[in-house]
């Protein structure tokens, strides 16, 4: 689909000279400002507080559409808008609405039933179709603008543009770039004035920056379409520019962390979290509101390198779980307001009920996607979980492979790679997801394979498949033969998370945790002989990581058979419903086991 720049850009047309134009018709402008808190006339002083989310996930309610039931967690969280309202309401309260400000780091419109449930089964793409969710809740809350998440594009660039014209906010993403033009595709910043008694305004100004790993995560919806340079270059680009054009603080929401790091490996010249580069890089910068990595963060402050003046971030966790305040002083002086401070802190959810004004406007979504996700599709001989998934093989992975091998068998029938051996790969992407035995529903399968991915063959050669096995088995800590296994222990080495940890189907293997990563592959069959490193093999893997996440060797490059735009979710769900029975015999398998020096450790 070719970006249609007049038909979508209605709120962030771009000038001759490349300037987007504020969203100030999107959102309402702050209103007169009080006097500064009865601070006396001489100096002038304004207190500023700007309030942020991110990671929201399609997090409206205190509930787990997996379990069925409120949410809960052994740290005694709180999750949802319903939540935010609830906190941003007393801030408007302490501090004067009109001295307040409300932004987001994205990913807001991927991550829960409620999210797909708009997205796939009763789209707001449709001809006359509903409202999102998540545009209802975040106008009704006032959001003054939110950037542009990775998952943001995970529903196409259709699905995205409908959701900007509900809002009554920009999206913001300074680096999101026409491929044709290389002008923003979306407003790169908002500019808000906040009146002052007895003195001109103050000037705010809220520059959007989004993952350059979009690139990669979601190639086919955006290549051709969008480019996304990196962080540290658009800020550069960009802070300078609302300084000249007057602004009095510069805040940036950035959906990026601030590890420096990057889960792409080097297939993109740009770092993935690159927040704190951003801080120590580029001068003019007050504060930054931190996404994409899922921390809480309450104050980091990092120096920056050619101004010497501090940055200060904040990271509000994700889910809707808190909610990151940066108080602000300014000091009038010589014409000109300056930042005197920032200081940031988190408020948590927990501490509040909901806003009953928003759990009621969507409560009738919210009963929808309730029935929805509580279907029967099928009916379980024996309860599958799960919980020891990530360190021994288990059957309720197998279901995932055994999908995705017959998935792209099919769609390879009749074709030059028909003949082909199809090998799957899939993650232990949930630690507690469980089906019981008795009867499967919706959101069984969902709680088992939890992200919107799709499904793609790759051709790769035997020797290809190794490397990639070796990879994916640097998931685990070393643990010497003889020493004592913790489990809790036992994986996730250098922080890998468990989505960047493999199976693979269709061969036999050993994982020596005795040995350093790169040298643990072991035993390693297919059909019962050593594996031929010139054999050929159809690899069913999820797009994200065939387009490279999580940096894994060769599939990345590795020549594409076919793809599909059905989630792998639902290619289970179709498995289950056409069975009726879920019966390991049907599935399971015995691929691999974890070994110390030949022994297996369980």
């Amino acid at each position: 689909m070719a970006l249609n720049r007049r038909k979508f850009l209605k709120k962030s047309a771009v000038t001759g000279a490349g300037v987007a134009l504020t969203g100030a018709a999107a959102a309402p402008a702050a209103q007169a400002a009080a006097p500064a808190h009865g601070r006396g006339p001489h100096p002038k002083r304004y207190s500023l507080t700007v309030m942020g989310t991110t990671d929201l996930h399609g997090h409206v309610f205190n509930w787990d559409y997996f379990k069925d039931g409120e949410y809960k967690d052994a740290a005694g969280n709180a999750q949802g808008l319903a939540r935010i309202s609830t906190l941003v309401n007393q801030v408007r309260a302490e501090k004067g609405r009109q001295n307040t400000l409300l932004i987001d780091a994205g990913d807001t419109i991927q991550g829960t039933p409620l999210t797909y449930y708009y997205a796939k089964v009763d789209p707001i793409t449709a001809k006359g179709g509903p409202v999102h969710p998540m545009a209802q809740a975040m106008n009704a809350i006032g959001y003054d603008a939110a950037a542009l998440g990775n998952h943001e594009f995970n529903y196409g660039i259709e699905t995205l543009r409908k959701f900007e014209q509900q809002c009554d906010f920009p999206l913001l993403g300074a680096n999101a770039l026409d491929a044709r033009t290389q002008r923003p595709a979306f407003a790169p910043y908002v500019m808000k004035e906040f009146r002052v008694h007895g003195a001109r305004p103050v000037k705010v100004a809220v520059l959007g920056l989004t993952n350059p790993g979009i690139a990669i995560w979601d190639k086919a919806y955006v290549q051709g379409k969008l480019t996304f340079p990196g962080l540290e270059e658009q800020a550069a680009k960009w802070v300078p520019k609302l300084r000249s054009m007057g602004a009095d603080v510069v805040i940036v929401s950035a959906h990026s962390g601030t590890s420096g790091q990057s889960s792409y490996g080097d297939q993109l010249p740009y770092v993935e979290d690159a927040a704190a580069n951003v801080a120590r890089q580029v001068p003019g910068i007050d504060a930054i509101l931190v996404g994409h990595a899922h921390l809480e963060i309450p104050e980091l402050k990092v120096v920056n390198e050619k101004s010497g003046r501090t940055v200060v971030l904040s990271e509000p966790l994700c889910f809707a779980e808190r909610l990151t305040l940066f108080d602000i002083e300014l000091v009038f002086s010589r014409g000109r307001w300056e930042v005197e401070s920032v200081a940031a802190s988190l408020r948590n959810s927990n501490t509040v009920a909901d806003d009953p004004r928003i759990s009621g406007l969507l409560a009738d979504e919210h009963a929808k996607v309730v029935g929805y996700v509580n279907q029967v599709v099928g009916r379980a001989t024996q309860t599958l979980t799960t919980v020891e998934a990530r360190y021994k093989d288990a059957p309720i992975i197998d279901l995932i492979t055994k999908v995705q091998e017959d998935v792209v068998r099919s769609a390879l029938a009749g074709t030059a790679y028909a003949a082909l051996p199809v090998i799957a790969q899939a993650s232990p992407f949930s630690r507690t997801s469980e089906i019981h035995a008795g009867d499967v529903t919706i959101r069984d399968l969902s709680s088992l394979y939890v992200y919107d991915n799709t499904l793609v063959a790759k051709l790769m050669t035997g020797a290809q498949v190794r490397a990639y096995l070796e990879y994916s088995a640097g998931y685990f800590v070393q643990t010497a033969a003889g020493a004592a296994v913790d489990v809790e222990k036992l994986t996730n080495a250098g922080g890998r998370p468990d989505y960047n940890y493999d199976y693979v189907s269709g061969l036999a293997y050993d994982i020596d945790v005795a040995q350093p990563a790169g040298s643990r592959i072991r035993n390693l069959t297919y059909q019962g002989a050593a594996l031929d490193d010139a054999q050929q093999f159809v690899l069913a893997v999820n797009n994200y990581r065939a387009n490279g996440g999580g940096a894994f060797p060769h599939v990345a490059s590795a020549k594409e058979l076919w793809s599909e735009s059905t989630e792998i979710r639902t290619r289970i769900a179709e498995w289950v419903t056409a069975k009726g029975v879920l019966d390991p015999k049907d599935f399971a398998s015995v691929d691999w086991r974890l070994t110390r020096d030949g022994t297996p450790v369980f």
